[in-house]
């Protein structure tokens, strides 16, 4: 005997959050931020044959002031790094990272002084995309694993909070160079 036997029958009964979850889950605007050979295979996620449209995002922006979703695609470099947190921070909240490809996400095989060893340590990372180079359905599986985080995403303060505690604990955390040293 719940709510829904006392109304009649036609009625859909919902939250907020869930309807405004999937408004934002279906208009998500990417700014790109491609760096190497991993671009390729976004900007081939936008053609006709895997179609990102579909998800509502084929409008990727050139602005962040108008983005929502930062895909790094490649590897970062140490100059450009300040850079991507001037882009990320120009964002428009909610705002939500995808990590593309070896490269941005540890290095890759770039493990010098010159490459940054994973964007996480710049702006917290939401979705890690393996591969070298990642191919374009597993840019599509990390777009629909990215709907389901912004579905569940709570709203108002909570939301605030909760990001803001997931960013410290992400620029908090030490590289695993680091930890080496303290675990031995």
């Amino acid at each position: 005997m719940g709510i829904e036997d006392k109304v009649p029958a036609g009625i859909l009964l919902t939250t907020v959050e869930y309807v405004a979850g999937y408004s934002r889950m279906h208009s998500v605007w990417p700014a790109t931020f491609g760096l190497a050979c991993c671009a390729i295979e976004m900007m081939a996620a936008g053609s006709p044959d895997y179609d990102v449209s579909r998800f509502g995002m084929e409008y990727f922006q050139a602005t962040p002031r108008t983005a929502d979703l930062m895909v790094v695609a490649g590897r970062v470099s140490q100059k450009m790094a300040p850079v991507l947190r001037q882009v990320y921070d120009q964002m428009s909240e909610p705002k939500w990272v995808i990590s593309m490809g070896v490269c941005a996400s540890s290095g890759g095989m770039f493990n010098n002084y010159a490459i940054l060893q994973g964007v996480d340590h710049i702006v917290p990372v939401d979705i890690y995309l393996p591969g070298c180079p990642p191919r374009p359905e597993m840019f599509l599986n990390a777009c629909v694993a990215l709907h389901e985080q912004i579905q569940a995403t709570p709203l108002g303060v909570n939301r605030v909070t909760a990001a803001r505690a997931a960013e410290a604990a992400a620029l908090a955390e030490m590289p695993t160079h680091q930890m080496k040293g303290l675990l031995a």
